[in-house]
């Protein structure tokens, strides 16, 4: 081979490597995005209407009409990785998902701890023929299975498949309440190896839930199954949130009982769906108190 048809080989070569790289989404930054089910999710046997997405200034802000479940993956900086994944759950309702600020900007705030955030694209809204005071439990298998799923692709991603918790707001907050107590029994039929993994999370977030409680009364809702089994949990409402605050009192003195690790915020104002946004109000700062309990639980170092 002459020396210039090697150097342009070598040049081919080193232009494929460089690709490769840039192709990359734990090296460049850039997410992976994966379908949660390898065909049609399951239970689904209606059409709904197209995927709608709401944007604002550029931003998608809420999703809906969701019948393709995904998960969207924000790896943590190399040098600054601590093993640990959080899967996230945006609020809406269970009919639409607030899709940036409980979801993308909560995964920037988990990278910055080290965590790689999972956004969970989960089913939206109910389907025909679930009530409205009843969860829909597409939602559950949703959420199941994406936790299986960042356990089985632990390795690849760089986090401890025994350090991957759980976090959600309002209806996501109920979800997330919902899969720590129902890990014991999966809520769809297997799927593949990856549902051979756990679908427990490690530990819980759990910000302004709604729907833990039956109404009018301070009795737990029969999906929500607290156990000594239950993963330690943090929850954060406030006093004056429209939803009665009594959805996290109730867990937690569920909880407490049971011998649960858990710490409760419950501040005098914020109202409903303050998500991280930066406020004057002492709701704002609930990151950093979560930020602190999981330091002290050994998650974060």
């Amino acid at each position: 081979m002459s020396q210039s048809r090697k150097s342009i080989c070598t040049a081919l070569l080193g232009l494929s490597l460089a690709m490769l790289c840039t192709a990359s989404p734990a090296q460049a930054g850039e997410p992976v995005i994966l379908k949660l089910w390898p065909a049609k999710a399951p239970g689904e046997t209606v059409e709904i209407a197209a995927e709608k997405q709401t944007e604002k200034e550029g931003v998608v802000t809420s999703i809906t009409n969701v019948s393709e479940p995904t998960l969207k993956v924000y790896a943590a900086a190399k040098d600054s990785a601590s093993g640990i994944g959080l899967l996230v759950a945006p609020g809406g309702g269970y009919n639409v998902l607030a899709w940036d600020h409980e979801g993308e900007q909560i995964a920037k705030w988990a990278n910055s701890l080290g965590i790689t955030a999972g956004i969970l694209k989960y089913r939206v809204p109910r389907r025909p023929g679930t009530e409205k005071d009843q969860p829909p439990i597409g939602a559950l298998q949703d959420a199941q299975r994406a936790m299986s799923i960042m356990r089985a692709k632990a390795g690849e991603w760089g986090i401890d498949p025994a350090k991957i918790g759980m976090l959600g707001f309002s209806a996501g907050g109920h979800l997330t309440a919902w899969t720590s107590t129902n890990f014991d029994k999966r809520s769809y039929q297997a799927f593949d190896d990856a549902d051979k993994q756990s679908c427990r999370p490690d530990f819980a977030v759990i910000i302004y839930p709604g729907g833990t409680i039956v109404k009018d009364t301070f009795e737990l809702k029969p999906e929500i199954r607290v156990s000594d089994k239950t993963p330690p949990s943090f929850i954060a409402m406030a006093s004056d949130d429209r939803v009665n605050s009594d959805n996290c009192i109730a867990l937690y003195n569920a909880m407490k009982k049971a011998g649960v690790p858990v710490e409760m915020h419950l501040y005098a104002k914020g109202g409903h769906g303050f998500g991280i946004r930066p406020t004057a109000g002492p709701a704002a700062t609930w990151p950093k108190r979560c930020e602190e309990w999981m330091k002290v639980m050994g998650w974060v170092k």
